[in-house]
């Protein structure tokens, strides 16, 4: 396990693990989120890896980033280095797990729901309280509409309310949300899952999924029918698949 002075990264059976670990409740500051942008940099440069799982250290998953950042000195800085965490989860091509253990609030729900799934306890505490301090919370501005619809994400940003795990699944910015004795069992199936294919056609997968985005119906079936036949097809992984299904055995990925 790797241990920076706030991040903690453990890298096995081609899964990453990340851990936030700043007392008390992992808020983000400067530093830490500099340490933050220096892993996943590794990270997005990692072709064996099949999964990252995001999480916090001790009772919350992470409670927003360090108010006192805000100030007209640092606010430039803060801003820059906050948006290159989600530039770099984005270029991220394997799955992201946000394994959401507690208090999941501000900037800390913009880190969770820049993932790709969002696994929370029911112990979690979700919400958008910015605009109670003067902010609004700009990342979650652009992805909730994403996954809520504009309606919603307005109510979330401009009550500053605090949802269960429950709720946030209800409204779609949580995936799954789990008993707190099934939480780490839960977790680990979606890694199981995951882990289970191969890294190149992981990748594949969640690329088919991301760029056709904000195309036509057309040239949304255009570009993935190409990627299909003239990108996943011409991989070894996938004709190795084929083979194995068809001769009853588990497939010898070449991630190739």
């Amino acid at each position: 396990m790797a241990e920076g002075k706030f991040i903690k990264v453990n890298k096995e059976k081609q899964v990453a693990r990340i851990t936030l670990d700043r007392p008390k409740h992992n808020v983000l500051d400067i530093e830490m989120m500099k340490e933050f942008n220096l892993e996943l940099e590794k990270i997005a440069g990692d072709d064996d890896l099949k999964c990252v799982v995001i999480t916090g250290e001790g009772r919350s998953f992470c409670a927003g980033v360090e108010v006192s950042d805000h100030t007209p000195e640092k606010v430039d800085e803060m801003v820059f280095v906050f948006n290159r965490i989600f530039e770099l989860i984005n270029l991220i091509d394997i799955p992201v797990i946000a394994a959401v253990n507690g208090a999941c609030l501000g900037g800390g729900l913009e880190v969770a729901i820049a993932a790709d799934i969002v696994i929370a306890s029911e112990k979690a505490i979700l919400g958008q309280p910015e605009v109670k301090l003067g902010f609004f919370p700009p990342y979650a501005a652009i992805r909730l509409p994403e996954l809520v619809g504009t309606a919603k994400a307005i109510e979330i940003c401009t009550t500053g309310k605090s949802y269960s795990a429950a709720d946030a699944e209800a409204m779609g910015f949580v995936s799954k949300a789990v008993a707190v004795d099934k939480f780490e069992e839960t977790v680990e199936s979606y890694i199981k899952e995951i882990s289970h294919a191969s890294p190149l056609i992981l990748k594949l997968n969640k690329r088919a999924v991301k760029r056709h985005i904000g195309t036509s119906f057309h040239q949304a079936v255009q570009l993935s029918s190409d990627y299909f036949l003239n990108t996943m097809m011409k991989t070894e992984d996938t004709l190795e698949g084929i083979k194995s299904f068809e001769e009853k055995r588990r497939p010898d990925w070449k991630n190739k």
